[in-house]
């Protein structure tokens, strides 16, 4: 604990920009204080080349020191646009607000002015002990690789991810007027340079690719000299004849790099704190590393100098800095894993390779592109519309209303309301609940609705209230719905199931909501293992079990397309009984169903191939899956792309790409579209179209996904339920007039989109 009294004298280890501006913006607020920034290296040891601001972090230093502020900016160097380069095309947006200074440069201006301010600054002073410092506070901002951080790896709960990628930082003279993205594919796979100019004849170079390509290429046996004139041959066409320089002179051996993200779970051990780098990394691909040390810089300095409980003051520090911290990791953890699965995007036409490079890291959306380049956004959705097969027209729909064909069936655009238990069916029969809450949804304006899980036997039902295909009735009543879909001009799909282990359950609400029944039916599964221990234990399949299963689907099958539904789903996620043959996690047989992914595969498969051969060729099918168990030793990313490629081999039309719920000791990762990055692999890796799901509820959610190319649909589900008409509101919000309301809505649409318009020329209030 630190005392109640006021901090009179602080240590800053590092000078480098965060350890610097920490001294600045305290001297500024108490010229009264002692401050001593203790260097190893010398005052003009450099060891990078340029770094990278966005206006919002300038905005940030002018709020704070406008003097230093208005000196870095006098140095910088300015651009607004991006440049993409690939397959012979170069691909441009602009409006994006960046500028680079020499990192040299920006360390001497940062020095100057402390100094000017009375900080004490000690070069060449080696810290054998940060305790033993005469000081009240010590701030360790001694950087990636923080001596302070990781000989005390337990006490700041130090958390290291290297990741797989193989990176290089160089400079060279060859001046860029944009920021520069060039990817080279070579024999050994795709090698590509982030390039930007920090100063007038100067500019970053990084080389960045896969360890595979690396070793390929022979980085691996190169020195510095010999990677800089093998890295100039690759990249010559945007050198202009410029040599590429290593100034990484201090590093031992090879200056290739594998980028560390660190992370710790407290950020203080009694009177040192950790500042910068030392606490948390983020991926030079988004350049936000300075960043993050000049506003952690500021904080602290505000708690040092204003806090009246100091103890307090630095708990309150650390737990803001960490939300925006993990805000900026989450968005680089985005942009690298974008980098390390490159190869997945680069078959993508160059354009939508660019905004899928532009979007990677979810801070860029579709409407803030639009805001930063307009032209250029529209151009993306000209070519989607053109792709989609839409007419063309100077003013192209949003992604989310092109046009998708699966087979013989066209959707109008591409928002699904998702599949949605109910739970208020009699004995499997849906009544006029089902037909509002259905025909509300179509209504709405999306492109597809699906039904509720419908059950294909009365033993395949999670509770009592689950809806069935099971009886010609069911048939029946399902068609009156459909009917009524189809006379709104909307499209319709139906989710058959079985529930497996997860059945014979009471409704999710009431006293005994999730319960066993207490007169319940009897569970089959792939194996003997309950759902939980409260659950009942399921018998393990038989084959005479598995004829009766597949024939019940087939059956249901027949009776969707005598209902007339436009598409059917098999449910294949989700812990229900095709999944618990799917995922290790619930399968455990021995026989030819176990095991491999290959044999986990055989009855889904044979389920599926039945269901296809009397569903109409015409008509699409999908297949809904569970891409991770989020569990330890469940699925695997490439199991996941294997079962998916298998489907779509089969006949399967589409991937709903859901995940988890195969297992409650399930930990997933919630965020928005925290989902879709399963949907972006299967879909550019297996190459199936997919369906995204999961916190999916913005408009800008919707149109970055389908014009990036990770999912060909986006379902909603609690969007829907909060707002049947939520595809009718987005039109009118995008002022997009192609969506088509039902006659009797016209009025209220047209007055809905007049007071949008208006409330977005008025701006915020």
């Amino acid at each position: 604990m630190l005392s109640d009294q006021a901090v009179r004298s602080i240590a800053v280890v590092g000078a480098g920009p965060g350890g610097l501006y920490l001294a600045i913006s305290l001297k500024l607020r108490d010229p009264s204080l002692e401050v001593v920034v203790h260097e190893r290296n010398r005052p003009d040891d450099t060891f990078g080349w340029g770094v990278v601001f966005s206006d919002q972090t300038l905005a940030n230093l002018k709020a704070n020191d406008p003097e230093t502020a208005a000196t870095i900016e006098a140095a910088f160097v300015h651009w607004d646009d991006i440049d993409v380069h690939i397959h012979g095309q170069t691909i441009r947006s602009g409006g994006h607000g960046f500028a680079g200074i020499g990192r040299q440069k920006l360390l001497t201006l940062l020095q100057n002015r402390a100094r000017s301010l009375g900080v004490d600054l000690r070069f060449e002073s080696e810290i054998a002990d940060i305790r033993a410092l005469p000081a009240d506070v010590v701030v360790a901002a001694d950087g990636l690789n923080s001596r302070i951080r990781n000989d005390n790896p337990e006490t700041f709960g130090v958390d290291i991810d290297v990741r797989t990628n193989k990176y290089i930082w160089l400079g060279t003279k060859q001046s860029f007027d944009a920021f520069t993205f060039a990817f080279v594919e070579t024999p050994h796979g795709w090698i590509w340079a982030h390039a930007y100019q920090f100063e007038p004849g100067a500019s970053t170079f990084i080389v960045e690719c896969t360890e595979t390509t690396w070793r390929g290429l022979g980085f691996d046996a190169m020195d510095r000299d010999q990677t800089c004139c093998a890295a100039e041959g690759l990249f010559a066409d945007w050198l202009g004849g410029h040599a590429l320089m290593s100034n990484a002179r201090h590093l031992r051996g090879s200056a290739w790099l594998n980028f560390p993200r660190v992370a710790c779970s407290n950020w203080r051990d009694g009177k040192v704190v950790l500042l910068g780098d030392a606490a948390h990394t983020a991926h030079f691909s988004i350049g936000s590393g300075t960043k993050l040390a000049f506003e952690d810089a500021i904080r602290l300095a505000e708690t040092l100098t204003e806090a009246d409980d100091l103890d307090a003051g630095l708990a309150a520090y650390e737990a803001e800095r960490r939300v925006e911290v993990l805000k900026l990791q989450s968005a680089a953890r985005n942009s690298t894993e974008w980098f390390e699965t490159v190869d997945r995007y680069v078959d993508l036409e160059p354009l939508q390779f660019a905004y899928s490079l532009l979007t990677r890291s979810q801070r860029v959306s579709h409407e803030n592109l639009r805001l930063r380049d307009r032209d250029f956004l529209t151009g993306v959705e000209r070519w989607f519309a053109a792709n989609a097969g839409a007419p063309p027209t100077d003013d192209p729909p949003a992604p989310m209303f092109a046009p998708l064909r699966l087979r013989g069936l066209t959707l109008p655009n591409r928002v699904v309301v998702s599949p949605m238990c109910m739970y208020s069916a009699e004995e499997g029969m849906v009544g006029d609940f089902h037909l509002v809450h259905l025909g509300a949804r179509a209504l709405g304006g999306a492109g597809l609705v699906f039904t509720e899980m419908t059950d294909v036997s009365a033993d395949g039902r999670i509770t009592p209230g689950c809806a069935g295909m099971y009886r010609p009735d069911h048939r029946d009543a399902w068609k009156r719905i459909v009917d009524f879909v189809h006379a709104q001009g909307s499209r319709i799909a139906i989710q058959l199931a079985h529930a497996g282990r997860k059945g014979s359950v009471e409704r999710p609400w009431g006293p005994r909501a999730d319960q066993p029944l207490e007169d319940g039916w009897p569970l089959i599964a792939a194996s003997a293992i309950p759902w939980s221990v409260e659950d009942q234990i399921p018998r393990e399949m038989t084959r005479a079990d598995m004829d009766r299963v597949r024939d019940d689907f087939v059956r249901a099958t027949a009776w969707a397309h005598e209902a007339g539904f436009d598409m059917v789903e098999l449910h294949g996620a989700h812990g229900y009984l095709l999944s618990s043959f799917l995922t290790p996690v619930s399968n455990h047989r021995t026989d030819d169903y176990g095991g491999s992914v290959e044999n986990r595969l055989r009855f889904p498969l044979e389920v599926f191939a039945a269901m296809r051969a009397v569903w109409p060729d015409d008509k699409p099918m999908s297949v809904r899956l569970s891409a991770t168990d989020w569990v330890d030793d469940g699925l695997t990313p490439d199991d996941s792309v294997a079962i998916a490629r298998a489907f779509a081999e089969a006949g399967c039309d589409l991937i709903d790409v859901s995940a988890g719920q195969t297992s409650e000791e399930a930990r997933p990762v919630y965020g928005r579209m925290f989902q879709t990055p399963f949907s972006d692999r299967i879909r550019n890796e297996a190459g199936v179209a997919t369906m995204a799901v999961g916190n999916i509820y913005e408009t800008d959610h919707v149109n970055s996904i389908l014009a990036a190319g990770r999912a060909d649909l986006c379902a909603l589900a609690r969007p829907h339920l909060a707002d049947p008409n939520w595809s009718l509101r987005a039109a009118a919000e995008l002022g997009w007039r192609g969506q088509k309301p039902p006659v009797q809505y016209l009025a209220g649409f047209a007055q809905l989109a007049r007071n949008l318009e208006k409330q977005q020329q008025a701006g915020p209030v």
